[in-house]
């Protein structure tokens, strides 16, 4: 199992960022040691004094796929759920100050949280999926999928071309507006529409 995480997918968060706003999506991999689910503990990293949330919508890969077409796109996911893609933002910002690689600041153990998945059938309209994130009881985050620059589908049909799909993979869609820093003591809730799909502290 990898997971394919998708940077700058809602506009509004690459303009947050001082980023561009992306032609074709922009990807990054995370290993399986990434993986955070069951409602574990998040344990601050030591190389990092800003490890930052960006909540988003998780998507299951349910079959093998290269070179996939947009027709058949939406079959290669079966179902949804919801994550945090764990930044550590000033080690990002060292590495692109010297155009190097994300991954240390991305990749590393348990930066990846991961809820339940809900089969997509339960969803009446799998495309416009309304989630959120709490910080201590706070909205900090909100999103509708159909904001995203680039669909389920694209995202699909576009990492197939270089990188072979396989079940069980994971693909993190891109986080909206509202990234911010984690203290030790916060407790992260995340949201699709009002039911809650994890709970995260951070110790």
């Amino acid at each position: 199992m990898k997971i394919i995480a998708i940077g700058r997918n809602y506009i509004d968060h690459a303009k947050e960022l001082n980023n561009p706003v992306p032609e074709t999506p922009i990807i990054f991999l995370k290993p399986d040691t990434a993986v955070l689910k069951d409602n574990k503990d998040f344990y601050y990293p030591e190389f990092s004094k800003n490890i930052q949330f960006e909540t988003e919508v998780v998507l299951r890969i349910c079959k093998e796929g290269k070179h996939v077409t947009p027709k058949f796109a939406s079959t290669y996911f079966d179902a949804v759920g919801l994550g945090i893609d764990f930044t550590a933002r000033d080690v990002q910002q060292e590495l692109k100050a010297k155009s190097l690689p994300w991954e240390l600041a991305k990749a590393f153990d348990h930066s990846a949280v991961i809820s339940n998945l809900i089969p997509k059938e339960e969803f009446a309209e799998v495309n416009s999926i309304d989630f959120s994130l709490q910080q201590n009881g706070q909205t900090v985050q909100q999103g509708n999928t159909k904001d995203m620059i680039f669909s389920y589908e694209d995202l699909i049909v576009y990492t197939s071309k270089f990188i072979t799909l396989r079940k069980g993979d994971l693909i993190y869609t891109g986080t909206p507006v509202g990234v911010g820093s984690v203290a030790i003591g916060d407790l992260l809730e995340g949201f699709i529409g009002e039911q809650k799909m994890f709970s995260c502290k951070i110790k």
